[in-house]
């Protein structure tokens, strides 16, 4: 079984993974990788995913291989499926932050051992599952109102997905030619509900117990800086004071601050982004015992 978007788990399976990850995080994790190899392929540089995938395997007894884009030939020298095929001969489960999405679901297809997406430009599943747990961590399940204020990217369009499949109520403020995919809302009504959508960020926060952001420039878009800046400087979607209000914030890392988010706003204690880095941790402990058995 791959997981390479959040939706290739089924609801059931999510919400064992998710409480999985609570018991990790409360009682510890037992050693069910013993003897066992996660390797770790990256074409995008990340803090996050890399410390926490190594770390997790480590407290799980297991051993993580780093593969960065100088130590593989993954797409330069040699086909995807080819890599894929030859790594699964070695480990007993890849982790791949990729750039194309298409790359992460080729390795998927041709691996013989369980794939898990580190992110894409498309897709980022394990964000997602230390979200809602951050979220069950903070009103006790999923009985709140999000607002995603920011850019539809990749992270957003796995919370979207993800808030379907837990009946979380979110709402979705974009400007109108960075929206979430039309696949991806057509998904998330197949898997509960799609969000409600909106270019207005005021809107979108009245009512919410949460707002979530993340930066309007990601990995590989650097050439679009000053057209997106002005886009979101112009439709008022930076997370200040006065937008945040009393809400929890929540910001997948690392922030650009003081242009999605200011720094007065991540520094208050509002802000839960200290868990939600923690909690990637625990989600992906469960998620890689959940994978393996």
């Amino acid at each position: 079984m791959n997981v390479l978007t959040v939706d290739d788990l089924t609801a059931d399976e999510l919400e064992t993974v998710l409480e999985r990850a609570a018991d990790y995080k409360a009682d510890g994790a037992p050693e069910a990788m013993a003897g066992r190899t996660l390797a770790m392929i990256f074409e995008k540089p990340s803090t996050r995913t890399r410390v926490s995938f190594e770390t997790g395997a480590t407290q799980l007894g297991g051993h993580a291989v780093f593969l960065g884009p100088d130590d593989i030939h993954l797409g330069r020298g040699e086909p995807v499926r080819d890599t894929a095929r030859a790594v699964s001969r070695y480990v007993d489960v890849v982790m791949a932050r990729l750039f194309d999405h298409a790359d992460v679901v080729e390795f998927g297809e041709y691996a013989t051992v369980p794939v898990v997406n580190g992110l894409t430009d498309a897709a980022h599943p394990c964000q997602t599952l230390a979200d809602l747990l951050t979220i069950r961590e903070r009103f006790g399940g999923f009985d709140a109102e999000v607002a995603w204020v920011g850019d539809g990217n990749n992270v957003c369009q796995s919370l979207v997905l993800g808030a379907a499949m837990v009946g979380l109520e979110l709402t979705v403020a974009t400007p109108p030619e960075h929206a979430v995919d039309g696949d991806v809302l057509d998904r998330a009504a197949e898997l509960g509900a799609a969000p409600e959508t909106t270019t207005d960020p005021e809107a979108a926060v009245d009512g919410a117990d949460v707002v979530y952001t993340d930066v309007w420039v990601s990995m590989g878009e650097e050439g679009d800086r000053d057209r997106k800046l002005e886009a979101f400087e112009a439709g008022g979607f930076r997370v200040d004071d006065a937008l945040a209000g009393d809400r929890t914030v929540m910001h997948c890392l690392p922030a650009h601050r003081g242009e999605e988010v200011t720094d007065a706003v991540l520094e208050s204690d509002r802000a839960a982004v200290w868990d939600q880095a923690e909690n990637r941790l625990h989600a992906q402990k469960a998620l890689l015992t959940y994978l393996l058995g």
